[in-house]
């Protein structure tokens, strides 16, 4: 399946999806909008036509018959907990009440690691933190109490499914310049990998200042994000 690795070390790989996905929706446009069921075979060409037609209508429940598997390596904590504010998806993360830590792997923001002193000081810090959670654990203590110490950085890893419609707003949220730099590499990631797979829903996809103006109001970064896959009208 398709991977990508980002600069800062973050993993995206696609696991699974919904087989002939063009084809699904084809299937589910013929059902809203035909008496009976049509044996015809449509060209591929046909197919991302009328897709792309039907959804610059609007009409997305079409795609939500397909979905999308994701493992997601070496983001924060912090990260994840907004991932999972994504709720029409089904989620699987490694636990810290269970997984009993012999090494620490932790998010450096760039926004410190630029910085040597920073960087030094919040290393230093992660590994007193680390410190801390063996000797809890050493003293008995059972690895879901042990974790309360430990931070928003420490790296998770996390598997989530989602259906076409869902991904698409993802994609339009965190897209944005404005959304946290860790999410919004992951979408970047996931754009790509989606664009290439099923180009006639996700050549779409792009964040919300694609479409008009910005929905942040007097918070807009003022330089609309266009993703290299976009396809406008």
């Amino acid at each position: 399946m398709e991977e990508s690795v980002s600069p800062t070390g973050i993993s995206v790989r696609l696991i699974s999806y919904t087989p002939e996905p063009e084809s699904v929706i084809i299937k589910a446009i013929r059902v809203c909008y035909k008496e009976k069921e049509a044996d015809s075979v449509v060209s591929p060409e046909t197919m991302r036509e009328v897709i792309r037609r039907v959804i610059r209508r609007g009409h997305l429940s079409v795609i939500e018959h397909i979905s999308f598997t994701f493992l997601i390596d070496g983001i924060s904590r912090a990260c994840s907990h907004q991932l999972v504010r994504h709720r029409i998806a089904s989620y699987s993360q490694q636990s810290q009440r269970y997984v009993d830590f012999e090494g620490l792997r932790y998010i450096i923001p760039p926004t410190i690691a630029e910085d040597d002193e920073l960087d030094k000081r919040f290393r230093e810090h992660i590994a007193e933190t680390f410190k801390l959670y063996r000797e809890l654990r050493e003293a008995g203590v059972p690895s879901e109490d042990a974790r309360f110490v430990l931070p928003n950085a420490s790296a998770t890893r996390i598997i989530f499914t989602m259906n076409a419609r869902e991904l698409m707003h993802f994609l339009r949220l965190r897209l944005c310049r404005r959304a946290q730099w860790e999410i919004r590499e992951v979408a970047i990631m996931v754009g790509e990998i989606l664009s290439e797979i099923v180009p006639s829903v996700f050549r779409l996809s792009a964040p919300s200042c694609a479409y008009g103006p910005c929905p942040e109001g007097d918070m807009t970064c003022g330089d609309p994000y266009r993703p290299p896959w976009y396809e406008e009208e």
